[in-house]
């Protein structure tokens, strides 16, 4: 997809995720660079306890994502600022997918259970122009793909807040 094209919910990409199981644990491969539209650039992980959601955020600057649950699980939120469509699935232990978001749609998640969520993108983050935008996770679009009404927020989510 170049930069002047508009990303759609259509161009969420979803990543199955195979899990070798033996009596250790589990391996799994969570990214394959050739496989993705742009290669990505910075990995982050954060722990959230249940309740929480991160979001909803977009990037105007070309910075996609690519999402994946690696214990717990999560409930993906996607917002498609021009149409008003939207995407949601539960991802992590229970359903091993990762999500390549196009960074243009806000997008972001909830913690259904605490949880190890990892963060690969395409861009790495300039804290002199971060490119972080937000949308209230309460927006009345994606408001009933939530399953909670009273999450736990940072203070940046909570102030874009409606």
């Amino acid at each position: 997809m170049s930069a002047a094209a508009r990303a759609t919910i259509a161009d969420i990409r979803r990543i199955p995720l195979r899990l070798f199981e033996d009596e250790r644990g589990w391996f799994c491969e969570l990214r394959r660079e050739s496989t993705l539209p742009k290669p990505t650039r910075q990995t982050n992980v954060s722990l959230s306890r249940k309740g929480v959601i991160r979001g909803l955020h977009y990037h105007l600057l070309g910075q996609d994502d690519l999402f994946s649950c690696l214990q717990g699980m999560a409930r993906v939120v996607v917002l498609d600022r021009e149409t008003g469509d939207t995407f949601t699935e539960d991802i992590g232990t229970d359903n091993p997918v990762a999500l390549y978001i196009p960074g243009t749609l806000a997008h972001g998640f909830e913690a259904l259970s605490d949880l190890l969520f990892c963060y690969h993108v395409t861009e790495e983050y300039d804290p002199a122009q971060p490119d972080e935008h937000g949308i209230p996770w309460d927006d009345p679009r994606v408001r009933h793909l939530w399953s909670t009404a009273t999450p736990i927020l940072s203070a940046r989510d909570a102030s874009a807040a409606s």
